[in-house]
């Protein structure tokens, strides 16, 4: 597994976490959530924006509707 990039803008409140070694490319999944997605079609990182809104109140957790496997 390559290294991970996390990064969080305060300003726009999006976090978006992906593999740094694999291209891809953005695709909407809804309510303001991205799945980072490569050539052939596997999941490499998320985005989501309203990061720190979504936290308030949930001890942390997020829901999102897809699942990353990261190898």
């Amino acid at each position: 597994m390559g290294a991970m990039r996390i990064w969080y803008d305060e300003e726009g409140d999006y976090l978006e976490i992906r593999n740094e070694e694999n291209k891809g490319y953005m695709k909407d999944i809804g309510d303001d959530m991205w799945q980072r997605v490569d050539e052939k079609g596997n999941v490499i990182g998320f985005g989501i924006l309203g990061f720190k809104k979504r936290l308030q109140g949930r001890k942390g957790e997020i829901r999102m509707p897809l699942s990353v496997t990261f190898t």
